[in-house]
């Protein structure tokens, strides 16, 4: 019995808010009289066209970032790649409580991605890959919390049920 979830951030409004500050600079650079031709181009080895294309290569890395979190009978495994080369691995004993709540990404968090709590809270940490409001989170017993958030919140709480009834898991609320 086990529940994986791989999800990454989606933000492809940032390929349009780049495109459109870069468009100036484009049509500045081709459409200019006093702009470089094709041999002052290539004098320039292309910098400016790869200084063009950069934002668009770093949003594209960005993008290819996947965090896949798996809750067996055993514990908690997640993985942010290309971050965490090996997954953490926690076992139940180490859980003190996991269970689903609300929470404000902006107010309590600071934004989307890894973040650190607001007011420097630093064992507090989430995993917001997503625009949805609900998450599940991990408070450990050293006092470390987690926090993940989920694109199938209903099938993780379903779960999360059946799992501790059948196994008597005691950290799940």
């Amino acid at each position: 019995m086990e529940f994986e979830e791989k999800q990454g951030l989606k933000i492809w409004w940032l390929y349009l808010i780049t495109g459109l500050t870069i468009f100036p600079t484009v049509a500045i650079l081709i459409f200019s009289e006093d702009g470089p031709n094709f041999t002052e181009l290539k004098a320039m080895y292309f910098a400016p066209v790869f200084a063009v294309f950069l934002p668009f290569l770093i949003i594209f890395i960005i993008q290819q970032n996947q965090l896949t979190l798996l809750i067996t009978q055993n514990g908690l495994s997640y993985k942010y790649f290309p971050f965490h080369r090996k997954g953490n691995i926690y076992s139940w004993e180490s859980i003190e409580r996991a269970y689903i709540r609300k929470f404000d990404a902006f107010s309590e968090y600071g934004g989307y991605g890894v973040k650190h709590r607001l007011w420097f809270k630093l064992k507090d940490k989430a995993y917001i890959l997503n625009d949805y409001s609900k998450g599940l989170k991990f408070e450990f017993k050293d006092g470390k919390k987690v926090l993940f958030s989920s694109n199938r919140i209903d099938e993780l709480e379903l779960f999360l049920i059946n799992l501790k009834t059948k196994y008597s898991i005691q950290a799940i609320c």
